[in-house]
């Protein structure tokens, strides 16, 4: 992929009403297109040159009429000390809808190109300022849903992921050009590389790759929300749990049985952690057909579930129906939850997992009604998620990452057959470069065009 011979312009902070908003310009015609746009100070004087790095007050000027747009504050950045590597500038304007918009419009009639998806990032990236996986981490930055992804994603930003990589690249470099020197010079006096020596190599390269493909789930976790269904029959406060935990009036609370006919997701973050938490429609028997569509829905999303919230009604005695979903969630990860305790209890804590023959990680009392409880059910799931453990991630591998990981891995484990095998050095080549091309793609130096382009056009505008 080439570099890049134009200036583009785009609006880097969402449209809205807001105090400030900034319009962002790269390129070799940055300083020329400032030239002609901004105009320094009360006097409104024109200018040659540009102090780097320095906050300069102004306004912009309509290029074609000299009519104010807005007044400003601007930094400029000369290359390649910027975010792009190329010349730059930043134009802190007034928000809302219409300044950004008019400032803008005269960058573009100055000279500039209005900027596609992540073009500011794929600059950084062509200009070497930032590999792929530091440009893939400015996405996962802006998307965090919570505090452990954000501080992954930063730790991405700073080339953890690739510095993994590198040195699982560097190792298998030195193998191959071992390996490729005993088959250039089988007659000089090489150092001949013992097959024991090769194998080790490649299996302890399998090993990082295996490390590394096994932080995927957790990534998908913390990116995506751990999935809790709150189950139970009608009627046992369900949607009063969600509410107490949204800490909002999300659904329908009521006295009468199936208010919820079909399941409602929300999110929440305990603890710096995403959960997506399912309340799902009261499982019985029921001959309204919306409602049992409800219900089975509500049994499919049981088995996406991580772990489930099995609220009973304390008040009163254990039904039928709650032995029909304890038959449900029995094998699954489970929290008991003991709802409406404001309530005089008609269940003795200690009978209810023998009664309903059920290994509940933890029993948790609460009242929806009052808040009483809450924290402690917050805690539960924390701990019953094991997200307790998952605060401290080091890297974020998405599904492009992983994929790629298991083909190096794949390639290497060809190589250890050919070392079992007994075979000659070049089909260890072979396979010793795909599993390096295969790292490349990761890093972006190996990364085909097409990829590239569609990993980038899912950045917004003005990144």
């Amino acid at each position: 992929m080439e570099k890049y011979t134009d200036t583009i312009a785009a609006i880097a902070t969402p449209i809205g009403q807001a105090a400030l908003a900034i319009v962002r310009l790269s390129g070799n015609n940055t300083l020329p297109i400032l030239q002609k746009i901004f105009r320094k100070g009360k006097g409104l004087s024109t200018f040659q040159h540009l102090e780097e790095r320095k906050v300069h007050y102004g306004f912009i000027v309509d290029p074609e009429t000299q009519e104010l747009v807005d007044e400003v504050t601007l930094i400029f950045y000369k290359e390649p000390k910027s975010y792009t590597t190329e010349d730059m500038a930043e134009i802190i304007c007034h928000g809302g809808f219409v300044s950004p918009n008019r400032v803008l419009r005269c960058a573009l009639k100055a000279g500039a190109r209005l900027a596609e998806p992540g073009e500011f990032t794929k600059r950084a990236f062509l200009g070497g300022r930032v590999d792929l996986t530091e440009a893939e981490a400015v996405l996962d930055v802006i998307h965090a849903r919570g505090e452990a992804a954000h501080r992954a994603a930063l730790k991405q930003l700073s080339g953890g992921l690739r510095a993994k990589i590198e040195g699982i690249a560097l190792s298998l470099r030195e193998l191959l050009a071992l390996i490729e020197a005993c088959i250039d010079f089988p007659e000089e006096e090489i150092d001949y590389i013992d097959p024991k020596e090769v194998k080790k190599r490649i299996e302890n390269s399998i090993n990082e790759l295996n490390l590394l493909s096994g932080y995927y789930k957790t990534s998908r976790r913390i990116k995506e929300g751990i999935p809790i269904a709150i189950v139970g029959r009608p009627n046992v406060g369900k949607s009063s749990i969600l509410n107490a935990l949204l800490k909002e009036e999300r659904a329908i609370v009521t006295d009468i049985p199936g208010t919820t006919r079909d399941t409602i997701e929300e999110e929440i973050t305990i603890k710096g952690i995403p959960f997506r938490i399912i309340d799902t429609a009261g499982i019985r028997q029921t001959n309204d057909p919306v409602e049992r569509i409800g219900v089975e829905r509500s049994i499919e999303k049981l088995e996406q579930a991580e772990i489930t919230l099995f609220v009973l009604d304390a008040a009163t005695q254990i039904t039928e129906e709650d032995l029909y979903i304890a038959s449900l969630i029995r094998d699954k990860k489970h929290i008991l939850v003991l709802n409406k305790m404001d309530i005089a209890s008609e269940i003795e804590e200690e009978e209810i997992p023998q009664k309903l023959d059920i290994s509940p990680t933890r029993i948790v009392k609460t009242s929806a009604k009052l808040h009483e409880g809450i924290n402690e059910l917050q805690n539960a799931i924390v701990e019953g998620t094991g997200s307790n453990t998952i605060s401290e991630v080091d890297f974020l591998i998405n599904e492009r990452h992983y994929d790629i990981l298991m083909k190096a891995k794949a390639a290497l484990e060809r190589c250890l057959e050919t070392v079992n095998a007994g075979l000659s050095n070049e089909f260890i080549a072979i396979d010793l470069k795909e599993a390096l091309n295969r790292l490349g793609e990761i890093t972006g130096e190996t990364t085909p065009d097409d990829i590239l382009n569609m990993i980038f056009d899912r950045f917004c505008i003005g990144k």
